[in-house]
């Protein structure tokens, strides 16, 4: 088999010309982001099954600073929720509730740092792959013009096939990109059924005869 007519990953990378390089900053992007986030998320959803019925002790007992103090110990979106509710113990019901939402909302906007690049390279990508085809392909035909009587269809060929490397390229960043946001968003939506059921459950907890 003649090794001079087969293709290589590096040298197709190479032969797609400078658009290569912002789809290849927007993989490092995808890679850093789904990586960092899987990490962030990971840690919130972690869960201490006793946290729940230790808040109700100490709230029975009347003992709410070793409820603040074990909620920022355990350090967590869930306990950061409950450690607003304690310190809105007192007042309505309802500004309890709603001081809690407030500080789910900033937790979930937290985990969801990062997503807009996803979602944006999930677009992006495929359209540099596409206008990097465009300009290779007016590139490969200007060069066939520009020989003339002695022009050959290998000059085109040989255009053509580098052209289409960049939308491969952008397709194949851009589906990466697709994939990762969605898992992540799904996750995230995972924590926040928790955050709710926590939510509920203190608020039940609140209710409940001393």
């Amino acid at each position: 088999m003649n090794t001079s007519n087969t293709l290589s990953f590096w040298s197709l990378v190479m032969d797609g010309g400078y658009i290569m390089i912002p789809i290849a900053i927007l993989l490092i992007v995808v890679i850093y982001v789904f990586t960092e986030r899987c990490i962030a998320i990971s840690r919130a959803a972690r869960e201490d099954s006793t946290f729940m019925n230790r808040i109700r002790e100490y709230i029975h007992e009347g003992d709410i600073e070793s409820a603040h103090n074990l909620c920022r110990k355990t350090n967590t979106p869930y306990a950061r929720l409950i450690d607003k509710g304690l310190s809105r113990i007192g007042r309505p019901m309802n500004d309890v509730l709603v001081a809690i939402e407030n500080t789910g909302n900033i937790e979930v906007a937290n985990l969801g740092k990062g997503f807009p690049w996803l979602s944006t390279t999930a677009a992006g990508a495929p359209m540099l792959g596409f206008l990097g085809t465009v300009v290779g392909m007016i590139q490969a035909f200007f060069s066939l013009a520009s020989a003339g009587t002695s022009a050959d269809i290998s000059v085109l060929a040989s255009g053509i096939y580098q052209a289409l490397v960049t939308t491969v390229a952008g397709l194949v960043v851009g589906i990466l990109a697709l994939f990762a946001y969605n898992y992540l968003v799904a996750r995230v939506n995972r924590v926040m059924n928790s955050l709710e059921m926590k939510t509920m459950e203190f608020m039940d907890l609140l209710n409940e005869p001393a």
